[in-house]
């Protein structure tokens, strides 16, 4: 058996957001740039499954999930900090917020900023060395939390993505009954 892959389609946060609200009912005045037959073939109109966008940055390469949690799990955080680092910072509509950190295939940070001390991670002291996140969060309001942890966790580990980064035209897939 041959697995299919996804095919990407560059597609901006505006025209992922309508695709995302849409679906199959898209209209060709929502994403002017990119034909529905592009859309179409790429899966990215599938009825099921997450949307994500990938970029890089400043060396960073980013992938965005604007709605789900897809991207947080840990096999896919694991998977993708194999000889290398990998940040997750999830900060959902429903407003469950997490942050995880792994390098070589190892979590080793992982918890919500709203209870920093129940972190899940197996050396979580790790990301406290290299970003001071402890200090930021407790040295705010509780509601500031996941914030405060984002401004001192990206800048230190130098891995913050403007939001002019993820305006821009991204390759965009959708993993098919990804959820």
């Amino acid at each position: 058996m041959t697995a299919t892959f996804p095919s990407p389609v560059a597609l901006t946060r505006t025209e992922t957001a309508h695709i995302e609200a849409l679906g199959e009912d898209i209209d060709e005045d929502d994403v002017p740039d990119v034909t529905l037959d592009q859309l179409q073939s790429s899966g990215v109109l599938a009825s099921d499954g997450p949307v994500l966008r990938a970029g890089e940055h400043d060396g960073w390469s980013f992938v965005i999930e604007a709605e789900g949690s897809y991207l947080a799990t840990d096999d896919i955080l694991k998977s993708v900090s194999r000889q290398t680092a990998a940040l997750s910072l999830r900060d959902s509509e429903s407003g469950s917020c997490w942050k995880s950190y792994a390098e070589d295939g190892e979590i080793l940070s992982s918890f919500d900023p709203l209870f920093p001390d129940s972190d899940y991670g197996t050396r979580p002291e790790v990301l406290e060395q290299l970003t001071g996140h402890g200090a930021a969060i407790s040295n705010g309001d509780r509601a500031d939390a996941y914030p405060n942890a984002v401004r001192a966790i990206q800048p230190r580990l130098q891995g913050a993505v403007p939001q002019e980064g993820d305006a821009s035209r991204l390759l965009t897939i959708r993993i098919a009954d990804g959820y």
